[in-house]
């Protein structure tokens, strides 16, 4: 069953077993929010698809690393929700980070301390290298692996878990970066309803 959600690009999401936020980070409403409050085209580098494989990269890696799933699930959301531009933009993370601070209680709802990575996890994506924090590093490397999207190599040593360097990783991760492929996850099939409209 669809339902339509109204906004500037009237988005159809499917409707899912509406589980409690903090089961479910990533509900419909949240998606939708931040999806109307784009400057970019939600369909260009550093939109829905990017983000649908960020968030596959990411729980999969989050799977070997022990990372916060939850956290990487809203990273995949939040990181690049404020670029003004699909070109240079160094704060766009910080801003990604302002969104979910004012989202929070309303739409995002995380303890503290996981809240606290996700802001040091946006904030951070572009310009540090690495983190302390495995959460961290793990958004840090599910965004860092769809980078043959833009027609880059993955750099293993621009890596930061061992997961996310493992060779069959970057080959899986580059291969769907660079067929555009957008994963089955909430993220993608909101982008394939979107598209059959």
């Amino acid at each position: 069953m669809l339902r339509k959600i109204p906004g500037p690009i009237d988005l159809i999401l499917p409707n899912s077993n509406h589980r409690h936020l903090s089961a479910m980070p990533l509900s419909p409403e949240l998606i939708t929010t931040i999806v109307n409050q784009l400057a970019i085209n939600p369909r260009g580098l550093h939109g829905l698809s990017h983000w649908a494989r960020v968030y596959a990269n990411g729980l999969r890696l989050a799977a070997q690393t022990g990372a916060d799933p939850r956290v990487v699930e809203l990273f995949a959301l939040f990181h690049d929700s404020r670029r003004i531009n699909e070109d240079a933009d160094p704060e766009h993370g910080p801003r990604g980070a302002l969104l979910a601070e004012q989202l929070r209680g309303r739409l995002v709802d995380l303890d503290d301390a996981a809240f606290a990575r996700l802001l040091t996890a946006c904030r951070l994506h572009t310009g540090a290298p690495t983190h302390e924090d495995i959460t961290v590093q793990t958004c840090f490397d599910a965004d860092r692996l769809d980078l043959a999207r833009i027609g880059k190599t993955v750099d293993p040593q621009r890596l930061c878990t061992e997961a996310a360097k493992a060779p069959e990783m970057i080959a899986w991760a580059s291969g769907q970066s660079t067929q555009g492929s957008v994963p089955d996850n909430i993220l993608g099939r909101t982008l394939h309803t979107r598209n059959r409209r």
